[in-house]
């Protein structure tokens, strides 16, 4: 399905963010995918040109003004406006409120929720110019019920929720939703496997946090990157202001 044929996406990160970066493509849009570790970046880059996707790759610190202004004044200039843009960037420091330091919780703010007010901030009034556009952002189950030790993350994803309302009552028709994965089989898994199951490898962690869902296994990225093709399609006009889970049923 060519569905977003003639749209322009911005997509940030380089875990869950490629799987939907790839799928824009996939679905016709030009797409712009931010990363700032290299080898992300060229793992991405080679994705692109195995498949002829319309898939570009720039390096950007999303917490850097400059940077990002930048990178949305390339994306206009080359492509011709700017319809979607999905925030899915994100680090996630561990500790709890007295063990995380007070640098760490400032940048895990700053890249998990600075960097959606600074995309929103420079490209609203891009969208503006093409009569709309759409929103996305990556927030997370622990912004509803978050385990120990993981106080600044789960704090930023919470925060999610609540700039995505916000930012939703912009009068621009623009509609602004958020996405919360549950365990998704991506490097930050990875990592919180690697620090919470030591006892473990990673895939026999991946395997206990599988039990905690119905479906006892955790999730892909393309099956997140699917819930965002439906929220910045024309079949989602009249979702906006919503948060929408793909946790495989941990929650419930």
């Amino acid at each position: 399905m060519q569905e977003f044929a003639g749209r322009v996406a911005i997509v940030t990160d380089t875990g869950i963010g490629l799987a939907i970066a790839k799928r824009f493509a996939l679905g016709g849009a030009i797409v712009v995918a931010c990363g700032i570790e290299q080898s992300a970046n060229e793992e991405m880059a080679r994705t692109a040109g195995s498949s002829g996707l319309a898939l570009h790759v720039e390096c950007c610190d999303v917490t850097d003004p400059d940077a990002v202004r930048s990178v949305i004044g390339k994306t206009v200039s080359c492509f011709g406006g700017l319809d979607i843009i999905v925030n899915a960037a994100a680090i996630h420091p561990f500790g709890t409120v007295l063990e995380t330091s007070l640098p760490d919780w400032n940048r895990c703010m700053m890249v998990n929720v600075g960097s959606i007010y600074l995309l929103a901030h420079l490209a609203v009034p891009e969208m503006r110019k093409r009569g709309g556009g759409v929103i996305i952002n990556l927030a997370s189950v622990q912004g509803y019920a978050c385990q120990r030790g993981v106080a600044a993350y789960a704090t930023s994803k919470g925060a999610i929720h609540s700039l995505t309302r916000v930012l939703a009552h912009a009068p621009d028709n623009i509609r602004v939703n958020s996405i919360s994965p549950g365990s998704i089989r991506t490097p930050m898994l990875a990592r919180s496997a690697a620090h919470f199951a030591q006892n473990l490898s990673v895939e026999d962690a991946f395997i206990r946090f599988g039990s905690w869902h119905s479906p006892g296994r955790i999730g892909t990225p393309e099956e997140v990157a699917e819930l965002a093709a439906f929220l910045a399609s024309d079949r989602a006009g009249f979702c906006t202001g919503c948060d929408y889970r793909v946790d495989g049923g941990l929650l419930a």
